[in-house]
């Protein structure tokens, strides 16, 4: 049994909506006014318990190897992801944490699947996502990989060496396609400009519910950093977080996410 409680200084009756159990979790809706977000209501994370949900979380980056000793990546530390994972299971959720390499320690209670490379992460995110109700993919996913390994170190030959890279499987784009995902989805967008405008092109190219995006070129937030400084790109309105923690970042994330109704 769940229940719900509602208690506000307001003067206001909020209509809800109950979505019975089906392939997923019952869910309780409210009809907000549209000008109000959740996060704006005082009451809203003390007096409602939202039925516990499962996550699937991926994070950090991946390395896609060219030879034994060598390998693309990118700088991504993994924080976000991890941070997210910790305040999901923090709210009462079944938590499964998707990581590229890191050096961070997985949270509490977080199950936990490791992986080294883009296809890996593709194939695990895959394999797991029956009784998903929230995917989040914060994962930096390298975008190509050496058409071909060397099985013995490349050594220096001339003053120019050209790769030849391929694309790696597009997960988040995936996910509807592909997968069938048919809950809450959530991407990021790591840009080095017009952020909104890119992470709405994500948003509607990949059907996610919510894209978050946020400026990797600044030397204080995103990437190698603690801080954090976001767009939530919504289908119908856009919302600004201002610098913080990740870990405060990711629980307005998570507070999204809990209320969020698929489309």
């Amino acid at each position: 049994m769940c229940v719900f409680v509602l208690s506000s200084s307001k003067s206001e009756t909020l209509q809800a909506n109950w979505e019975p159990p089906g392939r997923n979790p019952g869910r309780l809706f409210f009809n907000l006014p549209p000008e109000t977000q959740a996060w704006e209501l005082p009451w809203w994370r003390m007096c409602v318990r939202v039925w516990r949900m499962r996550f699937l979380i991926t994070a950090g980056p991946t390395r896609e190897p060219l030879d034994p000793a060598r390998y693309l990546t990118n700088r991504s530390s993994g924080r976000m992801g991890y941070a997210l994972a910790g305040a999901a299971r923090h709210d009462g959720h079944e938590v499964l944490l998707i990581s590229g390499p890191t050096t961070l320690d997985v949270p509490p209670g977080v199950d936990f699947i490791h992986v080294e490379t883009a296809q890996q992460m593709y194939d695990a995110v895959r394999d797991m996502l029956d009784g998903v109700d929230v995917a989040i993919l914060t994962a930096a996913v390298a975008d190509y990989r050496p058409v071909a390994y060397s099985e013995q170190k490349i050594k220096k030959q001339g003053e120019r060496m050209v790769l030849e890279l391929e694309r790696t499987p597009d997960i988040l784009g995936s996910m509807r396609s592909v997968f069938g995902f048919k809950g809450t989805l959530i991407g990021f967008a790591a840009e080095t400009q017009d952020v909104e405008s890119y992470a709405r092109g994500k948003l509607e190219r990949k059907q996610c519910d919510m894209v978050v995006g946020n400026d990797v070129s600044r030397r204080d937030i995103g990437f190698d950093s603690r801080e954090n400084e976001v767009v939530l790109v919504f289908p119908d309105h856009v919302e600004y977080l201002e610098k913080d923690t990740k870990e405060h970042i990711a629980m307005h994330i998570i507070e999204h996410a809990t209320i969020i109704r698929p489309k």
